[in-house]
């Protein structure tokens, strides 16, 4: 059949320059390339292609049995299934779930979910979306959290930086940033950042007006009630807290502004902008996002990861000190 397709193509392709041989030798010339790159694909690309394709394919698939097997959760899929089952509570059929299972992202989360993992590394083939609806379905919020975040370690050097929220809420609320503040100072904490939060404006204590200054001002405030033992300031532009010089003439008194290492951004437009330019600018190494609020470590990565990147965040994970990742 390959070999008749190819005097198929090829026979078409030399009617067409028949035919059209009176439009001059621009369109003869143009026909000729189509049809020896038409022979091409036919003959080499398309059967290469797909012979790789099916390679690749038995080949994961093999690997993925191989590692079933070791870790003896080929024995567990219909015990895992049922889990899935019951979290789901009639929201997905048990058909619906085998399917599901044979995705990593669903596969992976409920490897945390049943205690085999102790976090789970997704998103390098997978959007942000489809990396967080499994968690929210089965790992879910932890008490008292009413949203997930973001956080960005940022490292350059013995430098370190928590950025947050960078990638999951567009536009969060008053209330959603209080909650997000409290969570990027204890990941702060957790990777070794002794946090000095500062919430980000475009106005420091009231030199600005709008909406999203009272809302960093208003969170600040709640903020520092609710939890007097962070050190937390706002609203603070980006290079008073910063900037020793320009931080202690705006804010005089602060124990954050000039010195701040962990950031709240207003939105994710300033958020997104404001991690990337300290990373292709700054030369600092960006980790993350990590996902706040969930009952298991969740992490996110680019699609555009590298295997150095995946590395690395292996390691926030598992190192007593982030700063082992050089």
């Amino acid at each position: 059949s390959g070999r008749w397709l190819e005097v198929t193509v090829a026979v078409y392709l030399i009617g067409m320059m028949l035919y059209g041989h009176y439009r001059g030798f621009i369109r003869i010339a143009v026909s000729v390339m189509s049809l020896f790159i038409t022979l091409f694909a036919v003959r080499v690309a398309i059967p290469q292609t797909a012979a790789w394709l099916e390679h690749n394919t038995a080949l994961y698939e093999t690997m993925k049995e191989s590692a079933l097997k070791a870790s003896g959760l080929d024995e567990k899929m219909d015990e895992m299934a049922q889990c899935m089952f019951d979290l789901r509570k009639g929201k997905m059929t048990m058909e619906e779930v085998r399917a599901n299972l044979q995705k990593g992202n669903y596969f992976g989360t409920m490897l945390v979910k049943m205690g085999v993992a102790d976090a789970l590394l997704g998103g390098a083939t997978y959007s942000t979306a489809d990396t967080v609806r499994p968690a929210l379905q089965l790992i879910k919020t932890k008490k008292g959290a009413h949203l997930v975040s973001s956080c960005f370690i940022m490292v350059r050097g013995d430098e370190m930086l928590a950025m947050g929220d960078c990638a999951i809420n567009i536009d969060p609320s008053e209330d959603e940033i209080v909650e997000s503040t409290v969570e990027t100072a204890h990941t702060a904490e957790i990777f070794g950042i002794d946090p000095r939060v500062a919430l980000l404006s475009y106005s420091t204590k009231g030199s600005g007006k709008g909406e999203t200054v009272d809302k960093m001002r208003n969170a600040t405030l709640r903020v520092q009630e609710a939890h007097p033992e962070l050190k937390v300031d706002g609203e603070l532009q980006f290079d008073a807290a910063v900037a020793p010089e320009v931080g202690q003439l705006k804010a005089p008194g602060s124990k954050v502004a000039g010195y701040a290492n962990t950031f709240i951004f207003p939105n994710i437009n300033a958020g997104n902008i404001g991690y990337k330019i300290a990373q292709r600018l700054g030369g600092f190494e960006a980790y993350g996002p990590i996902l706040q609020g969930l009952n298991a470590p969740i992490n996110d990565l680019s699609r555009g990861c590298n295997a150095e990147e995946v590395y690395k965040i292996c390691l926030l994970y598992t190192s007593p000190s982030p700063r082992d990742m050089r």
